[in-house]
């Protein structure tokens, strides 16, 4: 029994935040129900990589759904379309701004049918002045300023290596979503990459709206605290966080310089971001006379956060061995396990991501 089993989810989204939201609630047991235009999810196109012909992209945020194609341009798809929204506990759907108006699915006219629906919303920019602009991850990387600080200091922005705030946006609307059950039901969750870009540059947004300080490109330095980034050793380089002063003084133990924790340069969190310049080489002289691997061991004993800087192939199997059990495969199609453990409503796998229309003989039949 999943925790959310006995919930229907009617998914009008696609791509990835409106369907990694679906995936997660799939997972916990909802129901859900993929609608599909006739030409399907754009993510099942995006190649390579591939598994079997299928884009692993949609085979990332899919799994645990039934598919179902619907024109809703179609006056019997579009009933049907209706039907569902009248049943389903959540709506979920990432259009336009506007754009389900012309076909009776936004809001009001599905409150009207289903007036204990949760309608989640998924947009680029809002509803109000940003209605009109495009909802892509990486403008949002770009015009939120995570771009600005995503890089070397003296060289050009970067986005981040995977669509950061699409996946925030879904876990956002995944939050909104169970909220929203939780009160009863009845009623609209808005949420969009903007905000959810201010809302996860966490310190970075706060410096400005509460020190009226703009942060800038550190390479992977860290604006507060040193040690915090990879470090050069032996044969190459290990991430270093030491996060407070009992920590630091831990590393400088296990490097054999334990006199640097007493200094009056770098005794305090403050004094060591102040100090950077002339503690960082210090640390490195230590940390060249021995190789990663031992430094990774001895540092962890210590209690000290570290760690070598891996391809997601040596993290997936970095996760096993640590025992987490990475990978799941419903049926026989290899996926990342949910990333929350219930002790008495596990989460679920039930079905593999569906192909296009796989279950619309049944889900028509069912509605009519």
């Amino acid at each position: 029994m999943g925790a959310l089993d006995g919930i229907l989810v009617a998914d009008f989204s696609r791509v990835l935040a409106g369907p990694y939201a679906t995936m997660l609630l799939a997972d916990m047991g909802a129901d859900v129900i993929k609608v599909e235009a006739p030409g399907g999810d754009d993510t099942r196109n995006w190649l390579p990589p591939e598994r079997d012909g299928v884009s692993t992209y949609y085979l990332g945020v899919n799994r645990g759904k039934r598919s179902v194609a619907l024109d809703l341009k179609d006056p019997a798809d579009r009933a049907l379309a209706h039907e569902l929204s009248a049943r389903a506990d959540v709506f979920i759907e990432n259009f336009k701004p506007g754009g389900l108006s012309a076909y009776a699915l936004d809001y009001p006219a599905v409150r009207e049918r289903n007036p204990k629906v949760v309608y989640a919303s998924i947009t680029g920019f809002g509803a109000e002045g940003g209605a009109h602009l495009p909802g892509y991850d990486l403008i949002v990387q770009a015009v939120s300023g995570l771009m600005s600080l995503t890089g070397s200091a003296d060289g050009p922005p970067y986005r981040a290596g995977m669509s950061v705030f699409d996946v925030i946006t879904g876990l956002h609307a995944v939050s909104g979503i169970l909220a929203a059950l939780y009160a009863g039901g009845g009623q609209r969750v808005e949420v969009n990459l903007m905000s959810s870009a201010l809302s996860a540059l966490v310190n970075h947004s706060s410096a400005v709206v509460a020190g009226e300080v703009t942060p800038h490109r550190m390479g992977n330095a860290h604006p507060s605290l040193f040690p915090y980034e990879p470090l050069e050793c032996a044969d190459g380089e290990l991430v270093v966080a030491a996060g407070n002063d009992g920590q630091f003084r831990k590393l400088c133990e296990v490097l054999g310089v334990p006199e640097l924790a007493d200094d009056a340069r770098f005794a305090r969190t403050r004094d060591r971001t102040a100090n950077r310049a002339e503690l960082k080489p210090l640390l490195v002289a230590e940390l060249r006379k021995r190789t990663r691997a031992e430094l990774f061991a001895a540092l962890s004993a210590a209690g000290v956060a570290c760690g070598p800087i891996n391809t997601v192939t040596e993290g997936v199997a970095l996760a096993e061995d640590l025992g987490l059990e990475p990978v799941v495969e419903p049926g026989g199609v290899p996926s990342v396990r949910h990333p929350i453990r219930f002790s008495g409503t596990p989460a679920g796998y039930r079905l593999p991501p569906p192909a296009l229309d796989e279950h619309g003989d049944e889900i028509r039949k069912w509605l009519r």
